[in-house]
């Protein structure tokens, strides 16, 4: 996939391992200093919320199939918390 701002390599049939390069966060924000794929977003989000923790960004379902928002870990790097959204 090459979108212009970022660009991500899988692993032909075998296994789900991808990895991706970005020049831009996407939808005007930041880029972001990692991303993580979760099968389970919403609980994810649910427990940073219970930690106290607020997302500087979404959560919000993305134009290209993603679901995602951002937190920023203690040391200030900023983390795209994301899934794969059905269609």
């Amino acid at each position: 996939m090459d979108m212009g701002w970022i660009t991500t390599l899988a692993a032909p049939h075998t296994a789900p391992v991808q990895i991706s390069f970005a020049s831009d966060g996407g939808s005007g924000t930041t880029l972001p200093d990692l991303s993580i794929e979760v099968d389970n977003l919403e609980e994810i989000l649910d427990r940073a919320m219970t930690m106290g923790l607020t997302p500087e960004y979404g959560p919000v379902t993305e134009p290209w199939g993603v679901r995602r928002f951002y937190l920023r870990d203690p040391a200030g790097a900023v983390l795209n918390i994301l899934s794969h959204h059905s269609r």
